[in-house]
C-alpha cells in the first residue's frame, strides 16, 4: 500500500505574515455577512498601513510602539488630513489587529484612538435649498436634469444616505399610505419613514416621466439602469454647479435634514429613528454641531425666559384685577 505524503503549510518563523492574518480577518468579515463597502474599507486601512510598514511582515513583530510612529507617520506626510479622518483609519486598523491578537498571531496590547476635533458641521443654507429645488422647466429640461431635481428634493425630505437612495424601487413608494420602505440601511435593519405632502407631489411627477416596473430602481440613468454611486455623486455635482451652488456632497443633505428637524423643534427621539441611527449618540452630536444656528429663537425655548415671561404675564393679570 503505497502511502501518500500530506502536503504541510509552513508557516515563516514566528507567526503568518500580516497579509496572511489580514485575509483571514477578511473572510471572517464576509462570513458574519459584512458589507463590500465595509470590507473595502478595511482593504483601504490595511494598503496605507503596509506603505507605512512594508510587505511580508510578520504580525507577531507588530507591537504598540507602531502604532504610534504611524500616527506620526501620518501626521508628517499629510497634515492636512482631517483628524476624524485619521480617528477612522485608526478603528479600522485596531479591528483587524485585534482579530490577530484574538488568534494569538500579535502579542495584545490597547490601541488608543487619536482624539477628533468637533467641528462645525456644513450645511446648505436656505438661499442654497431654494436654488435648488426651483421645479426645472418641464418642457425643456432633459430627463437627467428632471430626475436631479426629483433626488435633490427626496434627500432634502427624508436625509436618506447615497447608499439607501441608490437601492430604492418604485415600489418601496407607498402613495397610499404616505411611507418609504428603506430596505438598505447601514446597520442593515430596514425600516419605514413617513412621506411629506411635498416629497409625495415631487415623486408623482417624477414617475410620470420616469415610468418603470415596481420592481425597477427608483432613481436610474436615461436608460432605466440603476445609477452607481460615483454616477449619483457626479449627477448632484452638475445639478448643483447649475444652479450656481458650490456645495456639492450628498452627505450635506443629512446634515440639512438634521439641522432643520432641530430647528423647526422635532424631537430627537423621531429624528433617530428616520435617520436610522442604533443609538442617540449621532443624533445628540448633531444638536452640538449647528453651533451658531441654535441661538435662533433661544428665548422662546430657554426655561428661564419662559418662567419670567410667564411671571410678567401673571404680574399683568394680577394688575388688570386690581383695576
Amino acid at each position: 500500500m503505497v502511502q501518500t505524503r500530506r502536503k504541510l503549510t509552513i508557516q515563516p518563523k514566528g507567526g503568518i505574515t500580516l497579509e496572511e492574518g489580514f485575509e483571514q480577518f477578511c473572510q471572517s468579515k464576509a462570513v458574519m455577512n459584512a458589507a463590500d463597502d465595509t470590507i473595502k474599507h478595511y482593504r483601504n486601512v490595511f494598503r496605507y498601513f503596509l506603505e507605512f510598514y512594508g510587505a511580508g511582515r510578520l504580525c507577531s513583530e507588530v507591537r504598540d510602539q507602531t502604532i504610534i510612529e504611524y500616527l506620526a507617520h501620518i501626521r508628517q506626510t499629510k497634515p492636512d488630513l482631517a483628524s476624524k479622518t485619521v480617528n477612522t483609519y485608526t478603528k479600522g486598523l485596531r479591528a483587524i489587529f485585534y482579530y490577530m491578537m484574538k488568534n494569538g498571531w500579535m502579542s495584545e496590547f490597547k490601541i488608543t484612538l487619536p482624539r477628533v476635533d468637533e467641528t462645525i458641521k456644513e450645511t446648505y443654507t436656505d438661499f442654497e435649498v431654494q436654488q435648488l429645488i426651483k421645479k426645472p422647466d418641464t418642457k425643456g429640461c432633459s430627463f437627467a436634469e428632471f430626475r436631479n431635481w426629483a433626488m435633490v428634493c427626496y434627500f432634502l425630505a427624508t436625509g436618506n444616505r447615497l447608499s439607501t437612495v441608490r437601492n430604492l424601487k418604485i415600489s418601496d413608494i407607498d402613495f397610499a399610505a404616505d411611507e418609504i420602505l428603506i430596505r438598505k440601511t447601514k446597520n442593515r435593519k430596514q425600516q419605514i419613514i413617513p412621506m411629506s405632502s411635498e416629497l409625495k407631489a415631487v415623486l408623482r411627477e417624477y414617475l410620470t416621466y420616469r415610468k418603470g416596473e415596481p420592481d425597477d430602481c427608483l432613481f436610474c440613468n436615461a436608460y432605466g439602469d440603476p445609477l452607481s454611486k460615483d454616477g449619483m455623486e457626479g449627477c448632484i455635482i452638475r445639478y448643483n454647479h447649475g444652479r450656481g451652488v458650490t456645495k456639492t456632497s450628498i452627505h450635506l443633505f443629512r446634515h440639512t435634514f438634521a439641522k432643520n428637524w432641530i430647528m423647526g423643534g422635532g424631537d430627537i427621539f423621531r429624528l433617530q429613528k428616520i435617520l436610522g441611527h442604533s443609538t442617540l449618540d449621532m443624533v445628540k452630536n448633531y444638536v452640538a454641531i449647528f453651533g451658531g444656528d441654535l441661538k435662533r429663537d433661544y428665548d422662546r425655548f430657554s426655561a428661564l425666559d419662559q418662567a419670567r415671561a410667564t411671571s410678567e404675564e401673571r404680574r399683568g393679570q394680577s394688575i388688570k384685577m386690581r383695576k
